[in-house]
């Protein structure tokens, strides 16, 4: 009696799935095409008319009434405002990604900054993001958090690889957003979880640590004289070429816990570090941070140790808008403090 290889039947499926997805993002292909036409064709009305606002408003309201009806939603005022603003913000087709669905575009749509939407276009492609992955980017703030401690050029220099970071402030974002982990805020729990969590969640937290990380191990043990030591979390990034570790607090950040990280660092570096390697970054994840604790404990040429805090829940636009705006009036109050001591 005959029985059907497993190999094969595994061999037929693949063959399968990868044919539905091609078909699928044939479709969405064309689709973007269609929109993009749509577009372009609205705006060269409007402006036969002058572009004048009313006939732009009588257009679209005119073709909803009359498409609408026949092939749905599509062809809704709304949609087709969107058609129209997506030609004028991408008026080459030679502009468009193929990699990126109408919902990738519906998504850059809405992003009224041009060096905001430039960076999630790059960022997007070299990563390739699905849409969801570019929608909860966005979400996060991703732009702003980076442009903390970095200025505009170089934070698109870096996301479109005309330069390769040199700092790990450059990649490395302060907040963090942790809200895949599915901690609940009001719960108690221990570094151990958020550690187990994190690893159960890899794939994500190597995402929003950055570009060029890859996974190390954890509760790496260091041996000192009869004392052992474990590190959480330990990374390499490729781009900045080092080690990275990560240590976790789950309680507000301490100059102990910075002493322990530098003693990490340390022993990376003089132990695990090879010559054409760069020095060792250590990372302290933390619920809350003493910014100027964290500045006075380590050497004022420190760019080795970063305190970054984390959230466990997206906030809201505003509420990281407001954090945002925090962070860099701290730094512009921390800079004029240090101008007149100088």
């Amino acid at each position: 009696m005959f029985t059907l290889k497993e190999s094969l039947v595994q061999h037929i499926q693949s063959i399968i799935s990868q044919a539905r997805d091609n078909a699928i993002r044939s479709v969405d292909t064309h689709r973007v095409l269609m929109y993009w036409q749509i577009g372009k064709a609205i705006l060269e009305e409007e402006q036969e008319g002058n572009e004048r606002a009313e006939y732009g408003k009588f257009i679209i309201k005119s073709l909803s009434e009359k498409f609408q009806p026949k092939f749905g939603t599509g062809f809704s005022i709304r949609q087709l405002e969107m058609n129209r603003q997506f030609y004028r913000l991408f008026p080459n087709t030679n502009a468009l990604r193929s990699q990126f669905s109408w919902t990738h575009y519906r998504t850059l749509i809405r992003i009224d900054n041009p060096n905001k939407r430039e960076f999630y276009i790059a960022e997007a492609t070299k990563n390739n993001w699905n849409s969801r992955q570019l929608e909860r980017q966005v979400n996060s703030q991703l732009f702003e958090r980076l442009l903390l401690s970095n200025d505009v050029h170089s934070v698109l220099a870096v996301a479109k690889e005309d330069k390769l970071p040199t700092d790990a402030r450059e990649i490395i974002k302060d907040p963090m957003m942790l809200e895949f982990l599915g901690l609940r805020r009001e719960a108690a729990y221990y570094e151990k979880d958020l550690e187990s969590a994190i690893i159960t969640h890899l794939q994500d937290f190597i995402m929003e640590l950055g570009n060029g990380f890859s996974f190390v191990g954890r509760q790496k043990r260091i041996h000192l004289e009869g004392d052992e030591y474990f590190v959480d979390l330990v990374f390499y990034n490729r781009l900045l070429q080092c080690f990275v570790i990560i240590e976790m607090k789950t309680t507000k950040l301490t100059h102990q816990d910075i002493g322990q990280l530098q003693m990490y660092v340390n022993y990376y570096d003089r132990y695990e570090k090879q010559e054409y390697e760069n020095p060792t970054i250590g990372i302290l994840l933390c619920t809350d941070k003493n910014d100027a604790m964290v500045k006075i404990t380590l050497p004022e040429n420190n760019n080795t140790i970063i305190a970054s805090k984390y959230h466990l829940y997206l906030p809201t636009e505003q509420q990281l808008i407001e954090e945002v705006k925090r962070e860099i009036e701290k730094m512009e109050q921390s800079s004029a403090t240090e101008s007149i001591a100088s």
